[in-house]
């Protein structure tokens, strides 16, 4: 009787489990690289013909506020992968001070930080990237010392190889990886798109019947901008306007490939951007101020979509304060993964906004723009203050002024309404001052007691050499 109800329980169990293991989704995250706000038809762009985003998010839902943590590449794509402000884990900046990573840099990420990929592994599912990495090239760096079983795709990004630079920004050939091997050098950057997807679609396929999670960073539209013979001098903004329409057609090619295996209903796909657009080489953040590598809106706030028809309500939009770090606890949420409480990061579980919950509200008090170390704004609801502070380039630097701005009605930052607003203005100053203490600023020689340290690797060395 006993080993009867024994096996009854254990049966039980293991249908429990699989219907729960059933009702997990798979993940996709799509992060291009330099995209701009208003670059996308969903987002406005009358520039670029992006047919398959606009029906992405016909059938799902735009964030119209969400962020990333930076304006340039390596703490965006840190704090994606932690769920943590970039300052937390230490890759704010190279160890020379610039602020993206280098090839054979010493540092990258630490392989004591717990990241999305890892999470998700640990709880089951099959994990693979194709694409930029950018958190370092060193070999306790790559994607495959941090919970990706498997990965192809260029390190860096793709003008970190031979161009004609003058010293000291000449670098050895641009590697092209499978897994932690250079398999060429100098990859056909024309064909890097493509083969990003055809590499993606081979990754679903072989998947399919097992939760998984792709992550499809992009090489483009990064400057030098390449497309393949397909999209090349086919749009109405030149180069850049070219990579963004094939980027288009790759996120059409695989959205097609999960309907056609039956996963559109349980795959939630992600499209955003890894940092404000680069104006200078075709982007435009309209009607965002400022772009790529400023604190302003056009250099953090990016377009996002969510597509999931198993999840997510169609043609909905949400204008509640999200950001990228915040995908970690949520997909870890959705998984029925446990996060280490021990571990303090920055994201929020946003499930009930993903899945447009009825009333749902922004778990962030508030939200911290920083430039390298230096904390240079602070939102919180539809205010931003921009502190005080002294700007980090230029020849003759003036400083800048405190100003408010309400971003619900002056989307631009144009007018400065701190005189009218003082208690609004004292309220943020103070959430300004609990993430000094906590994260630290340059511009006022603070440290911060809640910093983790980065990767550190002896006599590192590049990938390839010249």
């Amino acid at each position: 009787m006993i080993q009867r109800i024994f096996a009854c329980l254990t049966l039980a169990f293991a249908l429990l489990f699989s219907a729960v293991a059933e009702d997990r989704p798979n993940f996709i995250i799509i992060y291009c690289d330099d995209l701009g706000y208003n670059d996308i038809g969903p987002f406005g762009s009358e520039n670029h013909r992006t047919p398959h985003l606009d029906e992405m998010a016909a059938e799902g839902r735009i964030f119209t506020d969400f962020y990333v943590t930076s304006g340039v590449c390596s703490p965006s794509r840190a704090s994606l992968m932690t769920g943590s402000y970039p300052q937390r884990v230490g890759l704010h900046q190279n160890e020379e001070g610039r602020w993206v990573l280098f090839p054979g840099n010493s540092r990258g990420l630490n392989p004591d930080e717990t990241t999305m990929a890892e999470v998700l592994r640990d709880a089951g599912y099959v994990t693979g990237m194709v694409g930029k990495w950018h958190l370092g090239d060193q070999p306790e760096y790559l994607p495959t010392r941090h919970g990706f079983g498997s990965y192809f795709g260029i390190p860096y990004s793709n003008d970190m190889g031979h161009q004609d630079r003058p010293e000291p920004y000449a670098y050895p050939p641009l590697p092209l990886l499978r897994d932690e091997e250079v398999i060429e050098e100098e990859p056909d950057q024309a064909q890097i798109t493509k083969r990003y997807t055809e590499e993606s679609i081979q990754f679903i396929e072989a998947n399919k019947d097992e939760p998984f999670f792709l992550y499809l960073p992009h090489t483009m539209p990064h400057w030098p901008q390449y497309s393949s013979e397909d999209f090349a001098g086919k749009s109405a903004n030149g180069a850049w306007g070219d990579t963004v329409e094939e980027i288009d057609w790759s996120t059409g090619q695989i959205l097609k490939t999960l309907r056609e295996h039956g996963l559109d209903e349980k795959t939630i796909v992600i499209f955003t951007s890894d940092n404000g657009g680069a104006t200078r080489h075709g982007a435009s953040n309209a009607p965002l101020s400022g772009a790529k590598g400023s604190t302003l809106e056009g250099g953090q706030r990016v377009c996002m979509v969510a597509w999931g028809p198993g999840h997510i309500p169609a043609g909905t939009s949400c204008g509640e304060l999200v950001t990228t770090m915040d995908l970690l606890p949520t997909f870890a949420g959705m998984a029925g993964a446990t996060l280490d409480s021990e571990r303090i990061i920055d994201g929020k579980d946003i499930a009930p906004l993903l899945t447009g919950v009825e009333g749902a509200k922004t778990p962030h008090e508030a939200f911290f723009y920083y430039y390298q170390g230096q904390l240079q704004a602070v939102r919180s609801g539809p205010w931003k203050l921009r502190v005080p502070h002294k700007p980090m380039r230029g020849k003759n630097p003036k400083p800048v002024p405190l100003a408010l701005f309400h971003l619900e009605s002056d989307i631009s930052e144009s007018v400065d309404v701190s005189g009218e607003n003082s208690e609004v203005v004292a309220e943020l100053q103070t959430h300004a001052q609990r993430i000094r203490k906590d994260l630290g600023d340059s511009g006022r020689e603070m440290e911060g007691s809640g910093r983790r340290a980065p990767g550190h690797v002896e006599n590192a060395k590049p990938l390839t050499s010249n």
